[in-house]
């Protein structure tokens, strides 16, 4: 067994080994909830539940922490008279929870608020005070990038090659050394609510943004952790500041570097400036959960995902093809379903391990649902049987499995009751009409099922319906 990552920071595919081989841990950039979840954001949540997934299933155990920032100027700038920035945040955060269980992704180990960790940056930035990399001006802190040679490290960038003021959202900030310097500590302002400000040594105030990410990290994962994830956009600033302020307190920090790409619309990227934002309470509202995560989840984890019309149509017709066999052969099996030696096809577990190539594993699954519908047509019983199991573990693992009971609501059982008592009653006349060689009436029955998006199978035990999800 080989697991390799694509690690930003070696551009280069490396070989997984993590600290402990039996607890992986990781570090992921959670949501700034100044507003709700956006279809962006659960690609990128959903990038790492599935990478998630398949470590457990290698090393069997990982602490998985993705944090929340709920103190951040944008989150401020939201808020209302009528509805504090605590609330707001608090608010935002379960549009973003409920978002990410619609879908199936787990939650974290932990997850943990921005707030309840203030006490931890403040330490940080002692420390990082103490050893010359950073300094107080006027009610702020700052870190000093001249006095971190390898500032830049993360995204392989010289410090005179950046534009001013690119390494921090605080350009306005007259006080520091060093246009590039970005905030560890924000001293309170004017018109702020007093209610987001922290006393600390240099004034009452509250932590800059990337601060937040190494002080939190630390305290749930320790000084050093196996990787640390997040969208593509973070990699400058904030992870190269991340990177930049926790090494140069001591702390080796994330050992892998994994980034998720961009939603894009067309060639752009999704955002709401644009217009072209997708919500992700539009999306889940409109379409199938389980469709969303395979719509998702079938480009590679790194490449950029166009959302199209189609997007959801295709995963939509893919699902389908795994039910639709999954069905016929619970049908043609019954309860007697043969003892197999099955187990993850070889094919599948080997793109997973080769940088979560979560496309060609899809390939191997929709490959062996194809070899056992044709089993089925063979009458072959134990292929059958094997690829029916293959495919419930391959698509357990990726979250995927349309017979999990997740995806079946009460809802769904009462619709497809009823549905199933309307077409049967059809197949009954259309038997019928069979019998009394009326086949001008089977036929037009026939048809009007066909209509209705329902493909009849007819087989020795009789007449069995599915949706045509084509």
């Amino acid at each position: 067994m080989t697991v390799r990552f694509y690690d930003t920071q070696a551009q280069a595919l490396r070989e997984f080994a993590p600290l402990d081989p039996s607890n992986v841990t990781m570090y992921v950039c959670g949501p700034t909830v100044q507003s709700g979840p956006g279809i962006h954001h659960l690609r990128a949540a959903l990038a790492f539940d599935l990478m998630r997934r398949w470590l457990v299933r290698r090393y069997g155990r990982v602490t998985f922490v993705r944090n929340v920032t709920d103190i951040d100027d944008k989150v401020l700038a939201n808020a209302t008279p009528t509805e504090p920035w605590w609330a707001l945040a608090y608010r935002m955060e379960r549009e973003f929870t409920a978002a990410y269980a619609a879908i199936g992704i787990l939650p974290p180990t932990y997850e943990p608020r921005a707030t309840a960790s203030i006490p931890q940056m403040q330490e940080l930035i002692e420390t990082l005070i103490e050893r010359g990399h950073a300094y107080a001006a006027g009610g702020d802190v700052y870190f000093d990038v001249r006095s971190w040679p390898s500032y830049g490290s993360l995204t392989h960038q010289s410090i005179d090659a950046m534009e001013p003021g690119e390494a921090t959202a605080d350009t306005a900030a007259s006080a520091k050394r060093d246009p590039h310097d970005f905030a560890l500590w924000k001293a309170a302002k004017a018109g702020e609510p007093a209610d987001a400000t922290w006393h600390s040594p240099w004034g009452p105030g509250r932590p800059g943004w990337h601060i937040e990410c190494s002080a939190m990290s630390r305290r749930y994962l320790g000084p050093q952790f196996d990787i640390h994830g997040g969208g593509i956009d973070l990699r400058f600033p904030h992870h190269e500041n991340e990177l930049a302020q926790s090494t140069a307190a001591g702390d080796p920090f994330a050992r892998y570097w994994l980034h998720n790409g961009l939603v894009t619309v067309g060639d752009q990227k999704m955002s709401k400036s644009l217009g072209n934002f997708l919500l992700a309470e539009d999306v889940l509202r409109d379409t199938d959960p389980l469709v969303v995560r395979y719509a998702l989840a079938a480009a590679h984890y790194r490449s950029s995902l166009e959302i199209a019309p189609s997007t959801f149509a295709e995963a939509d017709a893919a699902l389908g093809r795994i039910r639709a066999f999954q069905q016929r052969a619970a049908r043609a099996l019954g309860t007697a379903l043969p003892l197999v030696a099955a187990d993850l096809p070889q094919a599948f577990a080997d793109a997973l391990d080769d940088d979560l190539g979560v496309p060609q594993a899809l390939a191997v699954v929709h490959e062996t649902v194809r070899a056992g519908n044709a089993a089925l047509d063979q009458g072959d019983r134990d292929a059958a049987a094997r690829a029916l199991v293959e495919v419930g573990r391959m698509t357990g693992i990726l979250g995927l499995n349309p017979t999990d009971p997740q995806w079946l609501t009460d809802a769904d059982g009462a619709q497809s009751r009823a549905l199933d008592v309307l077409v049967q009653e059809l197949i009954a006349q259309r038997a019928d009409a069979r019998a009394g060689k009326d086949w001008a009436a089977a036929d037009r029955i026939r048809d009007a099922i066909a209509d209705a998006g329902i493909v009849l199978e007819d087989g020795p035990d009789g007449t069995h319906w599915s949706v045509n999800r084509g």
